[in-house]
């Protein structure tokens, strides 16, 4: 990544942050951020609170929601719970875990750009 789009995509990022910040008071970790963007899929809050089983299954849709993006995944529909499923298409590139936190922050933009 060359110096103009980093500090372009580290803007961006600050930018997501900064929403977040507003909403909820605080700047959420990565974990945090994949887990509202599965809420966010998943379309609607139970009444009890999740389990912890749920909170990794919703993390897990956000993450093949924004890899969806660059097709790696592929949405193949929701179950009778209503929850989505995907299929993997491709799998990612075996990257750093630097590399893997940047590709998603990149995915995590270009998410909210959307909304």
């Amino acid at each position: 990544m060359n110096l103009l789009t980093e500090l372009a995509f580290n803007e961006k990022w600050m930018q997501v942050e900064s929403m977040f910040i507003e909403k909820f008071g605080k700047k959420p970790d990565m974990e945090a951020i994949l887990y509202l963007i599965g809420i966010n899929e998943l379309g609607k809050v139970p009444e009890k609170p999740f389990t912890k089983e749920q909170k990794q299954d919703l993390m897990h849709i956000a993450v093949c929601t924004l890899l969806s993006q660059s097709g790696y995944y592929e949405y193949d529909g929701h179950d009778t719970d209503g929850w989505p499923h995907y299929k993997l298409v491709e799998t990612p590139p075996a990257e750093s875990l630097q590399k893997q936190e940047q590709l998603l922050k990149q995915h995590i933009i270009a998410y909210f750009d959307e909304e």
